[in-house]
């Protein structure tokens, strides 16, 4: 079509007035930009030719494209992820299908949460240096970001699975979510540029959707996509008859939808980590949005928990008391590093509009109660979220390997119905459980109980 359209210019440019001609090659150009910038997903044949002619990666990984070994790897619910070795060093490619890949095109989903993925990874990395991936290469149209391959990291997730240890996990995990809570917020953000980020990820409506229908109103009732465990139907049914479950779910949700305290993850479990023996890495934040300060380590700390249940699933009785033990050390390790990380930032970072030190300190006024009292919401959002998540990983579309690795479905219908009731004691008593020892008083509680 393009050639065609520059022969008709070539053939016409003595008959047409100049303006005429002008308007002609403006047309032509329009669709050759139409042309180099319609959307194509990516294979590993055709990702070399695409990105060959990058400085940005091959200043990475060499420019004789023909020699990258091109592997997909994505097992993600939403996009394709490729691993691009080339002679001098390896990368991520990750690209964005218009649809969720975990169900098909049967849900079209925005190509634009590749944009706010690269966003939302450029703010944490300023706000915890070091935390996340190093990008290389954005492309918005095609919905691909390049990004630093993480090596000898593994998907946190994994390790639990396998009764891996990590050191210093819970500090990283904890300076993480208080550091980009507290600087993505009122707290510290100047107002107009607060508000202008908060309008901007606003755009993320469609992920923000599937978080407000999946994780937070499908668990609790037969919604078309959940599913769940065999042999759970009797824990299950206790719960969607739970009125006062399904309220406080709701009202949970009304906060969620509502409240945009600071720039979240918006997904962050333990597939969301990556980590070695001692270092660990967040990845994933396309979920990323405007929302509760307790809403990411809510889910973080209900990742831990579901871990901890599942572990008899997964290891021997000579060492399960010792890692479960560890893995509930790890949510005390997250909380404390939060609480810390977070109440230094209070001290020394303080410059939003939010307990500005005008009115306090320079009052003489002491600013600590103000600071309890926000920590304290905080802990109680947590807590609710982190019932929600593990209601909806256990009822609801996409489920946890935690669990779903567990082959004998009797062993595992018992472990997740611990999980389940230990979730709705959180969201009923999100206000009354004050610290993370009542946490694990709870979790130490309901694993040595029966609920089927």
């Amino acid at each position: 079509m393009l050639t065609r359209g520059f022969s008709i210019v070539n053939t016409l440019d003595k008959s047409l007035n100049l303006p005429m001609l002008n308007l002609l090659m403006i047309l032509v150009k329009r669709l050759q930009m139409r042309d180099d910038l319609a959307y194509e997903p990516l294979t590993p044949k055709t990702l070399p030719e695409r990105l060959k002619n990058l400085d940005s990666i091959t200043s990475l990984i060499g420019k004789e494209a023909q020699e990258w070994r091109v592997t997909e790897v994505g097992d993600g619910n939403l996009n394709l992820v490729f691993v691009v070795e080339g002679k001098s060093a390896t990368i991520i490619v990750k690209q964005a299908l218009p649809y969720v890949r975990v169900v098909g095109d049967s849900w079209p989903l925005s190509l634009k949460r590749a944009f706010f993925e690269h966003e939302t990874l450029i703010r944490q990395a300023k706000r915890d240096p070091g935390s996340v991936p190093k990008i290389y290469y954005f492309d918005k149209k095609q919905a691909i970001i390049a990004m630093e391959m993480l090596s000898p990291h593994v998907i946190l997730r994994k390790k639990l699975i396998a009764g891996e240890y990590v050191n210093g996990l819970g500090k990283t995990l904890g300076h993480f979510c208080a550091r980009t809570a507290f600087r993505g917020s009122d707290l510290s953000l100047p107002t107009n540029e607060k508000k202008k980020d908060t309008a901007l990820f606003q755009g993320n409506a469609e992920l923000m959707a599937i978080s407000e229908n999946l994780v937070f109103t499908d668990p609790y009732f037969e919604a078309e996509m959940n599913h769940h465990t065999q042999g759970l139907e009797p824990v299950v049914k206790k719960l969607r008859s739970d009125i006062s479950l399904k309220t406080d779910a709701q009202t949970i949700l009304q906060k969620f939808a509502s409240n945009t305290e600071t720039l979240l993850h918006g997904d962050l479990h333990s597939g969301s980590v990556m980590c070695t023996d001692t270092e660990t890495k967040i990845i994933d934040p396309e979920f990323g949005f405007y929302g509760p300060m307790g809403f990411d380590i809510g889910m973080l700390i209900s990742n831990f928990l579901m871990a901890y249940f599942s572990q008899p699933g997964h290891r021997t009785e000579n060492t399960l008391e010792k890692y479960q033990d560890w893995i509930l050390s790890v949510i005390d390790e997250i909380y404390s590093a939060f609480i810390n990380e977070f109440s230094n930032l209070w001290h020394n970072e303080r410059q939003g509009i939010l307990f500005p030190k005008s009115l306090f300190e320079d009052q003489g006024h002491n600013s600590e109660a103000a600071l309890y009292g926000v920590l304290e919401q905080i802990w109680s959002d947590a807590l609710g979220v982190c019932g929600i998540e593990m209601h909806r990983r256990i009822l609801s579309l996409a489920h946890n390997a935690d669990f779903e690795e567990i082959s004998d479905t009797h062993v595992r219908s018992k472990l997740e119905a611990r999980t389940l009731m230990m979730g709705r004691q959180l969201i009923l008593e999100r206000n009354q459980i004050k610290d993370v020892e009542a946490i694990q008083m709870l979790a130490r509680k309901y694993n040595s109980e029966k609920h089927l």
